[in-house]
């Protein structure tokens, strides 16, 4: 209480608890940072952050574009209120006796769902560090020889799509690990990494996610127009045209959701083309290939979580066991091949089409025939690694025992005919013998072989798998699949 006196203002005394003063001095603290430190702080990192876009945009040949630097928030607010997704969301309330207010508010989370939020330093910092760590450890890493042939020269003006086979889900580190020199390439990714704390870390490499099998006509053009909106804004995008891991080894029939909507009004007069570029991807190893095999066996059922978790730490415990024993092997090679860039626009030039003007029938149409086309070429450039090669010669043995000299033998003949059709073999250190040799030990490892009395065969237990590796490289040898191996 104050008192006046005199016509002035006597001292007078307010008193507080100690609790009271301590949360009156952590606020004022708050607002002191909140209003003068944090500020500084971002102007300080956001400063270091453009410094090091700039230098990265003059290493690298596909600059990272204004468009995937654009805060998350414009892009989803740009996606949300796009002429033809509120077209759509129109429609959609009128199915569903809702209000357009609803739909739009459904639209809006679509595109929080699947804008990402690119981050350069997490990207190229951070994560490439990581990568390319994981993948030197667990793999001996080969890049074909082609490559400064297929990429060094494409256009950087160009929205360049990576188009790829699906081996496993260490395909997106591999990669990103090898084009990182180029460029930050965007994957679409499945509903798998939708959990926390891995969804964050997604986005903010600049991952989108997919609902897989189908989603309702609204989320269906949200995803569309994102996709084009990347595609317009020169994004270097990776895709996976089968959709999903493939579960015996062979390459399986595209799907063409993704590369219609790349494709969908697109014609002579957009200002980008777009480049696909095929990348083959094949592993000595696949990590999830006894979860993927599950999938073949109709008396296998479900694994639930708590085994699934089991299984992958008990995989992971045992190998770092055998690292402190020093009786760790890596899982063998890796190889990458890059395949020729198909220029989208050179190819409706050539074919006189413009996809912008299609009917619906035709579109499609085209979409699949350039889907067949990409996953061809695809084929051509898959790797021949050690272990595919050997676990075909054991396939086509079948339960014949085979030495070394004959093993040997066998594979040799596989090589000169994939080189006499063009097809670009790994042999390590140039050595036929020593391909054979750390294949043929690598099976022996696994059991997926069985060496009796010098003599070698398939184990028949695991027929399946040997199989799952022999189908990498089955669709090099046409009219010769027939696999011999039974159970």
């Amino acid at each position: 209480m104050t008192d006046i006196q005199n016509g002035g203002f006597m001292d007078s005394h307010v008193t507080l608890s100690a609790w009271q003063f301590a949360l009156l001095l952590l606020l004022a603290t708050w607002a002191a940072v909140g209003s003068l430190l944090i500020p500084g702080v971002r102007w300080f990192l956001r400063r270091k952050v453009n410094r090091m876009i700039d230098e990265l945009n003059s290493r690298l040949e596909l600059k990272i574009p204004p468009f995937k630097l654009t805060k998350r928030q414009a892009l989803v607010d740009r996606l949300t209120y796009d002429p033809e997704v509120m077209e759509a969301a129109d429609d959609f309330a009128e199915k569903n006796h809702i209000t357009t207010a609803e739909a739009m508010a459904k639209a809006g989370f679509y595109a929080q769902e699947i804008v990402p939020s690119f981050n350069a330093y997490a990207y190229f910092r951070i994560a490439y560090l990581m990568a390319r760590w994981t993948a030197g450890m667990l793999f001996r890493v080969q890049l074909g020889a082609g490559r400064d042939d297929k990429l060094d020269h494409v256009d950087p003006h160009a929205s360049v799509v990576f188009v790829m086979n699906h081996r496993s889900n260490i395909d997106y580190i591999l990669v990103a690990y090898l084009v990182a020199t180029k460029s930050a390439v965007s994957y679409a990714v499945g509903e798998w990494a939708r959990i926390w704390p891995l969804q964050a870390l997604i986005q903010t490499l600049g991952a989108y996610f997919i609902r897989r099998g189908g989603g309702d006509p609204l989320y269906r053009k949200v995803l569309s127009r994102y996709v084009r909106m990347a595609i317009e804004g020169g994004v270097t995008q990776a895709v996976y045209p089968e959709g999903r891991l493939s579960r015996d080894g062979a390459l399986q029939k595209p799907r063409m959701g993704l590369l219609g909507y790349m494709l969908t009004g697109y014609s002579q007069s957009c200002p980008r083309d777009i480049l696909f570029v095929p990348v083959g991807i094949n592993y000595d190893r696949v990590l999830e290939d006894r979860s993927l095999a599950r999938y073949l066996d109709p008396k296998a059922g479900k694994k639930s979580l708590a085994a699934s978790l089991f299984t992958t730490a008990s995989f992971i415990a045992k190998n770092l066991w055998l690292m402190a024993t020093r009786r760790w092997y890596s899982f063998g090679y890796a190889g990458v091949n890059f395949g020729r860039p198909v220029s989208v626009k050179q190819r409706m030039m050539e074919r006189g089409i413009d996809y912008s003007t299609m009917d619906k029938e035709t579109f499609f149409i085209e979409v699949e025939k350039l889907a067949d086309e990409l996953m061809e070429e695809i084929g051509r450039v898959i790797p021949v690694t050690p272990v595919a090669l050997v676990a075909r010669a054991f396939e086509q043995a079948g339960e014949t025992r085979l030495d070394r000299l004959e093993l040997l033998s066998r594979t040799q003949k596989m090589i000169e005919h994939l080189e006499e059709a063009g097809v670009g073999v790994f042999i390590p250190k140039g050595d036929r013998e020593y391909a054979m040799t750390v294949g043929l030990r690598t099976l022996l490892l696994r059991r997926l072989a069985l060496e009796e009395d010098g003599l070698m065969r398939a184990n028949p237990s695991e027929v399946t798998l040997l199989r799952y590796y022999a189908n990498s490289i089955a669709h090099l040898f046409p009219g010769q699949n027939e696999g011999k191996v039974s159970s």
